[in-house]
């Protein structure tokens, strides 16, 4: 006797990643924050719908931990949100094997592009002192390409490498930030760059236009060095949020040099 096969399935609802990313406007709104950290305001207009609607679907993505909010460092009446790409990799390999074990895919961090081709991109990162991220943002990038990239940084307010800057790229990554030196924003102003990505909502604030009209992006990262210093006035204390910051900014690079190396050559 033969067994009805339709009888012995279990009707599981969708994936919880396809009903929350599934619905158009938190589609759009992931595929804004995929490209660069956002505000509110910023959103509304971008995607021409009213700011409480957007306000709703930014809820509904940070409870589901596809995005995350920060309180602007420039401006503390706004916040700039960001969508967790490594999540949503993860999300995405785990709703594919819920369909098919075949489809399932190991997610990971994107690979560097080191030994590939993918164009001579120039990218500057900028933050106020030039002192920690884009120091750390430059070396990481220069590094994860294997030299493919063109990689650069500059502030607003130039101040001295901060100590822990150059540790947690040594002990960290086994990168060596000797001679590295904080440069002024406006010594790029009349060079050429294809990619100005600004890691301090303060320095974006002020970033001038550059020449050639660069792709810009903005990380919202707050700076390590803000963190209170221990009782003894010491360094120590800020260490562990510079290494957060250095994760954060190895992540987020290992996704730029993914879109870099799809972008046509110029």
């Amino acid at each position: 006797m033969g067994v009805n096969a339709s009888s012995t399935l279990v009707e599981l609802p969708p994936p919880e990643f396809l009903q929350l990313a599934g619905h158009q406007l938190r589609w759009r709104l992931l595929g804004e924050l995929t490209r660069s950290d956002r505000t509110v305001g910023e959103l509304t207009g971008l995607l021409c719908e009213a700011q409480n609607l957007v306000s709703y679907h930014l809820g509904k993505l940070r409870d589901g931990g596809l995005v995350s909010a920060r309180r602007s460092s420039a401006d503390g009446r706004d916040t700039y949100y960001t969508a967790d790409l490594t999540r949503i990799g993860e999300l995405l390999s785990a709703t594919a094997e819920a369909l098919h074990p075949g489809l399932r895919a190991a997610p990971g961090r994107p690979p560097s592009l080191e030994g590939e081709a993918p164009g001579p991109a120039r990218v500057l990162f900028l933050c106020t002192g030039n002192s920690a991220r884009s120091q750390m943002a430059e070396a990481l990038l220069r590094a994860r390409s294997g030299g493919a990239v063109e990689a650069f940084s500059a502030g607003s307010q130039p101040k001295p490498l901060h100590a822990n800057a150059v540790r947690v790229m040594r002990d960290e990554y086994g990168i060596d930030l000797a001679g590295h030196e904080p440069k002024h924003l406006s010594v790029f102003a009349d060079q050429h760059v294809d990619w100005v990505i600004s890691l301090c909502d303060k320095v974006r604030e002020v970033c001038p236009e550059f020449r050639d009209h660069p792709e810009t992006v903005h990380w919202s990262i707050a700076d390590p060095a803000a963190v209170r210093r221990g009782a003894d006035g010491s360094d120590e204390a800020t260490y562990p949020a510079f290494r957060r910051t250095a994760a954060e900014l190895d992540a987020r690079i290992g996704f730029l040099l993914a879109v870099i190396n799809r972008a046509p050559t110029a």
